[in-house]
């Protein structure tokens, strides 16, 4: 069975170590910072085994070239469509990949970068920055319908689909979630939980598919009241009212809050 384990760098990125038992081999998930996986892999006595790349931004790529200076042979898996010029096994959208004897398949989701892609299969979810806990990634580089549209592929992942996003965002994405919609029972209970965990400095990530379903303003775009308390400035005026138009409505009003 993989166990997940999450190595702080940055300010508030988290580093996904994957391991299994019996096995002293790692494979970590976009490692912006090199030193606090090795660190993670000597205190655990393990070597690494491969990296997973969601997309190419510095925090979740930096530490690439230092982690496989001695050893070259260490698979590097991401986007094909990448800038990042560190990946050695480039992918598209429905490849398959073995990590650890695990199953994972890859879903491009453009919208934070245009070179996002996710790894997925029924348990687990990296996610990268398109989806996190109570929120998803700033448009960089994509359109609004296009996150709209990635979001919807890890919608229909399985309800208890662990997620794991790459930032410990959560309290600050409730915070938003909750001028959304202020009389969300789920929504003001995990923010509730969040807080105290926050309190004591706990992680408040896996989150699952079936709780940003449930408090998660971008993923319940589809809703026609969800933006009932958005800011009119913020609303574009449509014959068509689409859900991704209720979703770029809600990205803005983030991106100004």
């Amino acid at each position: 069975m993989v166990q997940v384990k999450a190595i702080k760098a940055f300010s508030d990125n988290y580093i996904w170590c994957l391991t299994t038992e019996g096995n002293a081999k790692a494979w970590v998930v976009d490692p912006g910072q090199a030193e606090p996986v090795l660190a993670h892999l000597a205190a655990e006595n393990l070597t690494l085994g491969g990296i997973l790349i969601t997309h190419h931004h510095y925090d979740h790529t930096d530490g690439v070239a230092q982690l496989v200076k001695d050893d070259p042979t260490i698979k590097v898996y991401g986007p094909k469509n990448s800038p990042f010029k560190g990946v050695t096994h480039p992918l598209v959208d429905s490849d398959s990949i073995d990590v650890l004897g695990i199953n994972f398949k890859v879903l491009t989701t453009p919208g934070h970068t245009l070179d996002h892609i996710c790894f997925v299969n029924d348990n687990m979810a990296f996610t990268g920055d398109t989806l996190f806990s109570g929120g998803c990634g700033r448009l960089f580089e994509g359109t609004s319908e296009q996150m709209w549209h990635s979001l919807n592929k890890l919608k229909t992942l399985p309800a208890g689909c662990k997620v794991f996003c790459t930032h410990e965002y959560t309290q600050a994405n409730l915070t938003f979630a909750k001028a959304v919609e202020p009389r969300n029972p789920s929504l003001l209970a995990h923010s509730e939980l969040v807080d105290e965990l926050r309190k004591e400095d706990k992680i408040s990530l896996p989150t699952t598919i079936s709780q940003e379903l449930k408090i998660n303003p971008f993923m319940r775009s589809d809703i026609p009241t969800i933006i009932e308390e958005v800011p009119k400035e913020f609303i574009s005026v449509t014959k068509n009212n689409e859900p991704w138009h209720n979703f770029a409505a809600l990205r803005k009003f983030k991106d100004n809050f």
